[in-house]
């Protein structure tokens, strides 16, 4: 017979492990409600996207082998620049769609979704190492430690799924700047990224070791000691993230197997996707599962391609020829992400982005270099969904690609825009922290307003 909460609690009462005092408080009204940091909050205005997915390329994807042709680079390849030589790409673009937006041989899946897709060839960002950038493009900042981006829409907005974490990333290893890419510095504990590790157990624990009705009663006591500890120390929002920690990771147990079960998909699902049944670990994977988080609710879901290994990402110093195999692992993937979001009625209520760190340079010191340098100046992204006017190109490089030529975005406008189609005006989103208000986008910041539908 299945044993409810009062009567186990009565049980326990009876065999003398509940003392009476405790006994009455844990029987008192259960309807009283509950402060919760991750209950949904009202946005600033309408949104247009309840979710954002963002992927991340780590390494410095280079912008002229990708999403923005140079012809006149191609023509002055190992043709002297200065005290350097120019290098074209070994790649073909083509025009893809209804734009004719061109696309190099790469990415010919993602050519294929061009059309809803905004690409920003004038990106720029603060820094040009790869930790300074990696958190730049995060956080606003590549010098001192900042809430991640994901961390400040969980604080901006909470979660519609109190059994998933409001910020979730799925990375396989870690991308330079590790843990301070999902950090939540100094908002509260609670609204840091959750990681997800790509394999057989993606979350360590995540399987019911009991009963259900008895681990929610045990559940219940807990949650009675924590918040008597708490009564006197409800500024320490460290012990308010571990004992909302340990809230959300029991609702994880319910809520995390199904997200990952993706044998209940459909054979045309996984074909789309390219993905095999008993694939845990591909970018496919991650792709698959994220939607299926903001399909659950999960406000921010962060995808890492690559880590903080050269052999691993998209540094492409001395083998950019490694592109071939990078792009193929995560070109399908990323176009089937967004037919599949479409064929569910999910995609104008999604946001995508694509994004890296910072390009690569078009000038290399001597001939037949096989790679390319670092380059911030200017570098091309991403965008899609949730009110992102589709099929068109936004700015420009120059005829290198070594400079803006054209309607600069930097890192704190891209920000400021994707706050905006959540319904976050990126200047009231702010936290009182060491005598000021902080804010993502810091004193900077503009929303591309040229972008939007």
């Amino acid at each position: 017979m299945k044993t409810n909460r009062r009567d186990m609690i009565r049980s326990l009462a009876g065999s003398g492990l509940l003392l009476p005092g405790l006994l009455s408080e844990l029987m008192a009204d259960e309807s009283k409600p509950t402060s919760d940091p991750l209950a949904p909050k009202a946005p600033h205005f309408a949104p247009k996207a309840k979710n954002v997915i963002f992927l991340f390329m780590t390494g410095g994807i280079s912008h002229v082998d990708t999403f923005d042709p140079k012809p006149v680079l191609n023509l002055r390849h190992d043709q002297p620049h200065g005290r350097q030589v120019c290098k074209g790409s070994g790649w073909k673009y083509r025009a893809y769609g209804e734009s004719g937006t061109q696309v190099s041989d790469l990415f010919p899946h993602i050519g294929s979704v061009i059309d809803d897709i905004c690409v920003i060839r004038s990106m720029t960002n603060i820094n040009g190492d790869h930790f300074g950038a990696t958190i730049g493009i995060h956080t606003g900042s590549a010098t001192f430690n900042r809430p991640s981006i994901g961390s400040w829409v969980s604080y901006g907005l909470g979660t519609e799924n109190s059994n998933l974490p409001a910020f979730m990333v799925i990375s396989k290893g870690l991308p330079y700047a590790g843990g301070q890419v999902w950090g939540s510095d100094f908002l509260p504990a609670v609204h840091q990224g959750t990681r997800v590790i790509p394999g057989p157990e993606p979350i360590a624990n995540m399987h019911r070791s009991l009963r259900q009705d008895l681990q929610s009663t045990e559940l219940d006591i807990l949650s009675f000691f924590n918040q008597q500890h708490l009564k006197n120390r409800e500024t320490d929002s460290q012990l308010t993230a571990r004992i909302k920690a340990f809230e959300t990771a029991a609702g994880m147990q319910m809520a995390a197997p199904d997200v990952f079960d993706i044998k209940k998909e459909s054979k045309a699902t996984m074909d789309l996707y390219g993905l095999d049944p008993n694939d845990t670990s591909s970018f496919a994977w991650q792709c698959l599962v994220a939607r299926r988080m903001v399909e659950r609710g999960v406000r921010f879901v962060e995808l890492i391609d690559g880590d903080s290994s050269v052999d691993h990402n998209w540094d492409a110093h001395a083998e950019i020829d490694k592109y071939d195999q990078l792009a193929r692992n995560v070109d399908q993937p990323i176009a089937a992400l967004i037919k599949d979001l479409k064929a569910r009625g999910m995609f104008d209520d999604t946001l995508l982005v694509f994004t890296t760190e910072f390009g690569r340079g078009p000038f290399v010191p001597t001939p037949g270099t096989n790679g390319r340098q670092h380059h911030a100046r200017v570098y091309s992204s991403w965008i899609a969904g949730a009110g992102i006017r589709g099929g068109i190109t936004h700015g420009q490089s120059d005829d290198f690609g070594f400079d803006v030529a054209q309607d600069e975005v930097n890192v704190h406008d891209l920000q400021a825009t994707i706050l905006q189609q959540l319904g976050i005006d990126h200047e009231r989103l702010t936290y009182r922290h060491a005598g000021r208000d902080f804010r993502l986008t810091d004193v900077h910041g503009r929303v591309v307003n040229e972008i939007l539908a």
